[in-house]
Formats: C-alpha cells, structure tokens, sequence
C-alpha cells in the first residue's frame, strides 16, 4: 500500500489506547461487578434477624435508605447493617451489633 503512514497510524492507535486504559483497568481490575444495592421506596422497611417473615425484625429503616446487597435466598436479600441506621432508623432489637439482616425484595427497589 503506497501513501499510508504507518507511524501516523501507529501513533493514533497508541493515543486511543492511552484513551481509554483508565475505563478498562476499572473494570478488570477488581474482577468483579459493583455491589448490588437497593433503596427503600415506602415510609419504612423491616429488617430481619433472618430471611423470615417471622424472624425478629432488627431495625425500621426510613424511606429513601440505600442498602448493600449481600446475598440472595429466594425472596429475600441480606442487606448490610450500617452504624448510621441506628440514628436514622428504629431500632427494635439490636443483639450482638449485627451488622446485617434480611429484607423481603417487595419491601425495596434496585437502585
């Protein structure tokens, strides 16, 4: 191929590298995807000693709360306990400074 430069080309492909280096090492860096988190639409949400309806409710949290997902069983989604949820929520049991507890996915919304 007459006419291409291949240093000029080579110099582009360098800069666009460069580019975008910060976006892919963010991404492949931990290995994994950000944690799943979810927010509190209604006046109140009860938080669970287990995933159970009847399980001991822990802590009221108020509406607009934004919570770290956990884990999953079924329904249910454990949830991370924060030290602010104690000025901010109603605390109604609090055993051992948990420092999580579960909610029913009806009672949250995925932010």
């Amino acid at each position: 191929m007459a006419g291409v430069d291949y240093r000029l080309m080579r110099s582009r492909f360098l800069l666009l590298v460069l580019a975008f280096a910060p976006l892919l090492l963010s991404q492949t860096a931990s290995g994994q995807p950000p944690p799943e988190r979810v927010r509190v639409p209604t006046s109140y949400a009860n938080v669970h000693m287990a995933a159970s309806s009847g399980a001991e409710v822990l802590v009221l949290v108020p509406r607009g709360t934004i919570l770290t997902v956990l884990a999953r069983d079924k329904e249910w989604i454990q949830v991370r306990l924060t030290p602010e949820l104690r000025k901010s929520g109603m605390v109604m049991r609090w055993y051992k400074n948990e420092d999580q507890g579960w909610m029913h996915d009806s009672t949250v919304e995925v932010v």
